[in-house]
């Protein structure tokens, strides 16, 4: 009798329990986190370049700023509900950065194309409604991936009170409150009170800095933070009304809006959306916050000495006050610098005056118009299977370090206008040529004719480390003919 009506009151507990569940709204236990991580950065150069972009740059932090941007969800969002939006040459970074911070189960979404802000999100809204189940109700929390953010429990409180602001069918984003005025930013002009802070009355564009100084002296104007938070319904309702070319696109399922995405316009959320929707409110964010957008921006958040020096690397300032010095391959030696912003690399060195960095992107723009390929390459790329470093070149030949990691190999390719000569330095080496494969070991070296079928790879478990002589007439990397290749590049 006694075991009956124990099994009784576990049934009514059960059923008591699967009720109150069904009653928890689906969007209170599933936060879907968007992150933005396909974009190319000019700002930062020389450090921050197309090919390996801020984002994936760890500042003198021990995370990448992909890295801490995923770190900083996880109190709020499962791994599972975070969508990373980039593109395939980003692609073998977003997935180091993943494994760096044991967050391998987030999605990565490619991009077919670059096409800005406002397409990325609406095929990242419908890869999670076709994908991964969201329903209308769930939200979506958007953000960039190279921003600084600390006093995360402030964050993490601001995401909460955006969650639910966005369940009453507006758009929420989060505003900055200015300290300066900064011309680098856009702003939010905020309007009455609403909820955990206003509605938004209009968006402004980077403003000179006469308008800046006017707007922090009125005290109604945010930074634009770039991060938001919306249901999934809401989103593409307003799509539907402000964009119905993107809402045609990306309103049927995520495999067409894939295939179809070229075909969307080139736009910003701000200017797609956020500037004609009468939902927009904003929640001045009570963390701190920096988009790391300059080379000032970078000297405010790094330490200082007692002169107001930044200085990373090996650098050494003499009678220097309020200079960053940041170097990386050489010694920076300054002397009675005052107010001056100092970037070194291996093959470029910038130089500016405080509060001129936003110039920064001329002059990336001023590289391309002459075809120089610093503007989106460094010496050392990053591959798949490890990087490359160049270490000289000249009219017939270009020598490289070749980092290979444990257990990757390079594609089975071979060269039309050049022969290899390859010196292991560290490591083993397997390599196959034409129908031979044998170990090459450290101080062993082997040779690599024209036209000849051949592969590195690394067998060990230490990287492999070569140094690759070219010579030919031609040593573009785009000489490179690929027969087989683990990572899809065929």
């Amino acid at each position: 009798m006694h075991g009956m009506k124990r099994t009784i009151l576990a049934a009514v507990a059960l059923l008591s329990l699967l009720y109150c569940v069904k009653q928890i709204p689906r969007g209170a236990v599933s936060l879907k986190i968007i992150i933005l991580a396909g974009g190319g950065g000019t700002r930062l150069f020389p450090l921050s370049r197309t090919c390996f972009p801020k984002q994936f740059m760890k500042l003198g932090a021990e995370q990448s700023l992909l890295a801490q941007t995923i770190t900083r969800f996880m109190p709020v969002a499962k791994v599972a509900d975070m969508v990373i939006v980039t593109n395939q040459e980003y692609i073998h970074h977003v997935k180091a950065e993943l494994a760096a911070c044991g967050a391998m189960g987030a999605h990565i979404l490619l991009e077919p194309v670059g096409r800005n802000t406002a397409p990325a999100i609406a095929l990242a809204a419908r890869y999670c409604i076709d994908e991964l189940s969201a329903g209308e109700d769930e939200v979506m929390f958007v953000t960039p991936s190279d921003h600084i953010i600390r006093k995360n429990d402030l964050f993490i409180k601001s995401v909460r009170q955006a969650e639910e602001m966005a369940r009453q069918e507006n758009i929420v984003t989060f505003g900055i409150k200015p300290d300066k005025p900064e011309i680098g930013y856009g702003y939010i002009e905020a309007d009455e009170e609403y909820g955990y802070g206003f509605r938004v009355k209009s968006f402004k564009e980077e403003p000179c800095q006469e308008v800046a100084e006017e707007y922090l002296a009125a005290g109604r104007y945010y930074w634009n933070s770039g991060m938001f938070a919306v249901t999934m319904g809401q989103i593409m309702r307003e799509f539907s009304t402000h964009q119905p070319e993107i809402y045609q696109l990306a309103s049927t399922n995520y495999t067409d809006a894939l295939v179809q995405f070229e075909s969307m316009p080139n736009i910003s959320i701000d200017y797609a959306v956020a500037e004609k929707s009468d939902k927009v409110v904003t929640i001045p964010l009570l963390a701190y916050w920096n988009d790391i957008g300059s080379w000032d921006a970078i000297y405010d958040v790094l330490d200082k000495d007692q002169d107001g020096n930044a200085v990373k690397g090996d650098c050494i300032p003499i009678d220097c006050t309020n200079t960053l010095m940041l170097g990386r391959s050489r010694m920076i030696a300054g002397i009675g610098l005052e107010d001056l912003l100092v970037v070194e690399t291996d093959d470029v060195i910038v130089v500016a005056k405080k509060g001129e960095s936003q110039k920064v992107k001329d002059l990336v723009g001023e590289l391309k118009q002459r075809g120089r390929k610093e503007a989106d390459e460094h010496t050392t790329m990053y591959r798949p299977w490890g990087s490359y470093t160049i270490l000289g070149e000249g009219p017939g030949y270009k020598m490289k370090k070749i980092v290979v990691n444990p257990g990757q190999r390079l594609s089975l390719q071979m060269h039309y206008h050049r022969s290899e000569h390859w010196i292991v330095t560290g490591g083993t080496a397997e390599v196959t040529l034409g129908e031979e494969v044998k170990l090459v070991h450290e101080n062993e070296s082997i040779f690599i004719p024209l036209s000849t079928k051949h592969r590195l790879e690394n067998p060990g478990r230490i990287p492999l480390e070569i140094i690759e002589v070219q010579n030919g007439k031609y040593l573009e990397e785009d000489d490179i003919v690929r027969f087989d290749d683990v990572y899809g590049r065929v």
